[in-house]
C-alpha cells in the first residue's frame, strides 16, 4: 500500500516536471520569437510585391533595390506597337527611406502567433532615383517620336472621289506632342508603374472632324444636287444625267464655298446636241432607183434649243427633280431613229429630173420636174429639207421676173415645188440645162394639185445629184445646200495649200547644213 502511494507520487511529480518543461518550451519560443520579430518581419509578408518574410529591414531593403534594379518599363502606342524602356538605361535605383524599420516596429512582435499564418502585403513610401535627362533621351529616341514615322493628322473634308463629292472623315495620323509624353513616362516611371499605353490627349489633332456642323451643313447642299436624276429620251438612246454627271458641274473652293458651274452644264448640253443634233448630217439614202446615194446638207433634222435646254437643266438639278423628257428642241424631225426622214417624204433627183412622194412608204406621186438651170448658175439646192409652208394661189417674184402659180410649196429658203403652166406640159429631159427655173422645181399643174392636197407641212424634201455639181446661187447658200460652193473660200484654202508645198520644196530643195545629209526621199535629215 505505501509502494502504491510512493509510486503515485512519483508520477505525479514527473507529470508536473514534464508539463513545466512544456510550458517552459512554449514560453522560451513565445519569448524568442516576439524577441525576433522585434527585428524581423512576420513571415507572409510582403513590401511592394517582393518577399520579406522573416528578413530584417535592412535585408528587405536589399530584395526592394535588387527587385527595382531589374525594372522595366513597357509602352504602347496607338497603333499597338511595344517599346521598352530599362531600368538600367536610365540609372533607376530605389532609395529607402527608413519606411521599413517603421514596419517591423509596428508589428506588435508578442502577437506574432496570430499574425505569421496570415499573408499581409505592405507598401512603404519609397523614394525611387534616376537620370531624368537619360530617361529623356531614351523617350526621345523611341520609334514612335522619330519624325519620318509620324504622320500629322488630317483634318475631315470634302473631296472629290471616284463617287462623287464625299464628305471624307478625319485622319487621326501618329503625331505625339514629345512634351506631353516626356512628362506622362517620367510620372509613370515616378509611380514605379511597368507598363502604359499613350493616350489621345499625347496625339496631336485634327483641326476640323467629320462632325463639324458646317462640313455637314455643306455636304447637304451638294447632296441636295445629287437627289436630281434627268433621264433624256433619244428614241432608241436614253442618256441619264445623274450624280456621276452632277458631281463635275458643282465647284468648292478652299473655304467651301459651293457654286455650280453653268459653264460645265453649257458643254454637257453642246455634247448632247453634238451626238444627237442631225441638222445638215450626211445621210445614206435608198432612191427610188434602188441605189442608195450620200446627201447631207440642207436644214431637215433634229436640233436641239441649246440655250433653253441648259436653262431648263440647272433648274431641274437645283430643284432635285427626277424625271424622263426629251431635251428642248428648237427644230424636230420626223423619226428620232437613225433614219429620221422616216417612210413619208418628197424625193427629187436633178439629175434624172424626176420627183416622187411616198405616204407611210407607199409612192402617190411619180412625176418629170424641171429644176434650175445649172448653165446660168440657178441649180436648185440639194440635201434633206423640209415643207416650211403651203400657199394659194401665190405670186412668185426674183429681180427679173413675176409668175403667178396656183400651189406653191417652198422647201428650201424661197425655193420651192409649184405649178408651171407656161411649161406647156413638157418636163424631164435635159430641159433643166439650158432652159431651167431660178431655181424652183416645176411640175405638172395636175400632179402639184394633187400633192398639194396630200402634202403636210414639216414633210422631209430629200433633193440630190448624181453627178458633182458647183451650185453658187444665193439661195443655196443661205438653205445650206450640200453642193453649194464658196469661191472665195475655195481659193483661200487652194493658195494655203499651194504655199504650204512651196514652203515643203523649198526645204526640200537647201544644201544640207552641218551634220545633215539629203535622203532617199529627196528630204534632209540628220547624218548619222
Amino acid at each position: 500500500m505505501v509502494r502504491r502511494k510512493k509510486r503515485a507520487g512519483i508520477l505525479r511529480r514527473s507529470l508536473l516536471l514534464a508539463l513545466g518543461l512544456v510550458l517552459f518550451l512554449i514560453a522560451a519560443i513565445y519569448v524568442f520569437f516576439g524577441i525576433y520579430f522585434r527585428s524581423h518581419f512576420f513571415y507572409q509578408t510582403s513590401i511592394e510585391d517582393v518577399d520579406v518574410g522573416g528578413r530584417t529591414a535592412e535585408d528587405a531593403v536589399s530584395e526592394l533595390r535588387s527587385e527595382v534594379r531589374d525594372y522595366l518599363l513597357t509602352l504602347y502606342d496607338r497603333n499597338g506597337n511595344k517599346y521598352q524602356i530599362l531600368g538600367a538605361d536610365i540609372s533607376y535605383d530605389y532609395q529607402p527611406m527608413g519606411e521599413e524599420e517603421k514596419l517591423i516596429q509596428e508589428q506588435k512582435s508578442f502577437l506574432w502567433p496570430g499574425k505569421i499564418t496570415k499573408k499581409k502585403k505592405l507598401s512603404v513610401d519609397k523614394s525611387i532615383s534616376y537620370d531624368e535627362s537619360a530617361l529623356k533621351e531614351r523617350v526621345m529616341s523611341l520609334d514612335c517620336m522619330d519624325e519620318a514615322y509620324m504622320q500629322k493628322p488630317v483634318d475631315a473634308s470634302i473631296q472629290m472621289t471616284e463617287e462623287g463629292y464625299e464628305l471624307v472623315p478625319e485622319e487621326q495620323g501618329n503625331y505625339l506632342i514629345a512634351d506631353k509624353v516626356f512628362a506622362a513616362v517620367k510620372a509613370v516611371v515616378e509611380a514605379g508603374e511597368t507598363e502604359f499605353t499613350f493616350t489621345d490627349d499625347l496625339y496631336e489633332k485634327p483641326d476640323v472632324t467629320a462632325d463639324d456642323e458646317f462640313l455637314k451643313e455643306r455636304m447637304a447642299k451638294i447632296q441636295s444636287f445629287f437627289q436630281a436624276e434627268i433621264t433624256y429620251d433619244m428614241g432608241v438612246d436614253k442618256e441619264v444625267v445623274d450624280k456621276s454627271v452632277i458631281s463635275s458641274w458643282i465647284t468648292i473652293d478652299g473655304e467651301y464655298n459651293i457654286s455650280f458651274d453653268e459653264d460645265k452644264v453649257a458643254a454637257y448640253v453642246q455634247s448632247l446636241a453634238s451626238k444627237y443634233n442631225t441638222y445638215g448630217d450626211e445621210r445614206e439614202f435608198l432612191t427610188s432607183k434602188g441605189d442608195t446615194v450620200t446627201i447631207g446638207g440642207g436644214d431637215y433634222g433634229w436640233v436641239i434649243d441649246k440655250e433653253a435646254e441648259r436653262e431648263q437643266l440647272i433648274a431641274e438639278v437645283k430643284a432635285g427633280e427626277v424625271k424622263t423628257r426629251e431635251p428642248v428642241y428648237s427644230q424636230t424631225a420626223v423619226s428620232r431613229n437613225k433614219d429620221d426622214i422616216g417612210n413619208t417624204y418628197i424625193e427629187i433627183d436633178y439629175t434624172n429630173q424626176h420627183m416622187w412622194y411616198y405616204e407611210n412608204g407607199t409612192m402617190k406621186i411619180d412625176t418629170d420636174i424641171v429644176s434650175g438651170n445649172i448653165s446660168r448658175g440657178n441649180g436648185s439646192p440639194d440635201g434633206v429639207f423640209k415643207i416650211v409652208y403651203k400657199k394659194s394661189p401665190a405670186v412668185l417674184k426674183g429681180e427679173d421676173y413675176e409668175s403667178d402659180v396656183n400651189y406653191f410649196m417652198p422647201f428650201a429658203y424661197n425655193v420651192g415645188i409649184h405649178d408651171a403652166s407656161w411649161r406647156n406640159g413638157k418636163f424631164g429631159g435635159t430641159i433643166y440645162k439650158t432652159s431651167g427655173s431660178h431655181g424652183c422645181i416645176n411640175a405638172p399643174e395636175s400632179v402639184v394639185t394633187k400633192m398639194y392636197e396630200m402634202v403636210k407641212v414639216d414633210t422631209p424634201v430629200v433633193a440630190y445629184y448624181r453627178e458633182i455639181v458647183k451650185l453658187t446661187a444665193e439661195n443655196t447658200r443661205i438653205s445650206n445646200a450640200y453642193s453649194y460652193y464658196d469661191e472665195e473660200k475655195e481659193k483661200a484654202k487652194e493658195e494655203a495649200e499651194k504655199k504650204k508645198q512651196q514652203g515643203q520644196t523649198a526645204n526640200n530643195t537647201r544644201t544640207p547644213g552641218e551634220g545633215e545629209r539629203i535622203a532617199e526621199d529627196g528630204s534632209i535629215e540628220p547624218a548619222p
